[in-house]
């Protein structure tokens, strides 16, 4: 098909299939009572169990990349150019694992915490009460060192970008920030592909060597995961689930405006969602 630009947009366009999501063939059964499977919240109505969380190369296919060359980055592929995309989907396997199982020696729920920044949490005192859940989400810098007392230890799940795991290194330099999280145990990785630049990335990653074009050109990526990237425990978020995640439940007004600024919506929300579609 042809390609589509945001040029061609003075505002976010609407399909006839925008609410239309690749799903797995059947979701994970649960025995947690408060599932959100079971809730009668009618907000939660929006929630699908089984929505298409990761991309890899056993999933994707022409029909696909022509759906998703309808929507802007990161939600899509428009304007990109197919070879671009594919040389990396192409090397991204699937994941051998759930990212969250409930524990073993518990009810069946899988509980979560998703912490912000240290800003964020500053004075809160809330460290015991995060690590306390089954598994803890953190985003962009991620810092613990030394804030421990309001923010807690514990990183199960790192949500990045190509942007965050290298520019923070600059940006949050005065807070101590030194890497990505990492523990003994092995924290598991999960990327969101913001645009073209972070499949350069996804390429480099995946094969172990430097960075060949844009702006992270001889940069060598497996160098930011702290010595602990394992493509076991790396996944990278399928633009469908994104998709899904912006269309129920971040929806702004700011997406009706006369802008072309049209992929800036809160892509973080999503962090909130990975731990729920595994309930």
């Amino acid at each position: 098909m042809a390609l589509i630009y945001k040029k061609d947009f003075k505002k976010l366009p609407r399909w006839d299939f925008e609410d239309v999501y690749n799903q797995d063939a059947q979701a994970r059964p649960t025995t947690c009572a408060k599932s959100l499977r079971k809730s009668e919240d009618e907000k939660f109505k929006a929630f699908l169990p089984n929505i298409r969380l990761f991309l890899h190369k056993g999933n994707y296919n022409m029909s696909e990349w022509n759906h998703l060359s309808h929507f802007s980055n990161p939600f899509g592929f428009m304007g990109y150019n197919y070879d671009d995309v594919m040389d990396s989907v192409k090397l991204i396997p699937k994941p051998k694992e759930p990212l969250l199982l409930p524990k073993p020696d518990g009810d069946g729920c899988v509980r979560c915490a998703v912490v912000g920044t240290v800003e964020i949490l500053s004075g809160s005192k809330k460290g015991v009460e995060i690590d306390g859940h089954d598994y803890v989400f953190r985003i962009n810098g991620a810092i613990t060192n030394g804030y421990e007392e309001h923010v807690g230890n514990k990183t199960s799940v790192y949500v990045h970008t190509a942007h965050s795991i290298t520019t923070l290194l600059y940006l949050l330099k005065k807070y101590g920030y030194k890497s990505a999280p990492h523990d003994e145990q092995g924290i598991k990785y999960v990327m969101i592909p913001e645009g073209v630049r972070d499949f350069q990335w996804l390429k480099a990653l995946l094969r172990g060597e430097k960075v060949s074009a844009g702006p992270y050109r001889n940069k060598l990526p497996r160098n930011y995961y702290s010595g602990q990237y394992n493509e076991s425990r790396f996944y990278v978020l399928h633009q469908d689930f994104l998709l899904y995640v912006r269309n129920r439940f971040l929806l702004s007004h700011n997406l009706k405006k006369n802008t072309l600024a049209f992929s800036q919506t809160n892509q973080w929300g999503i962090c909130s969602l990975l731990g729920p579609a595994h309930l």
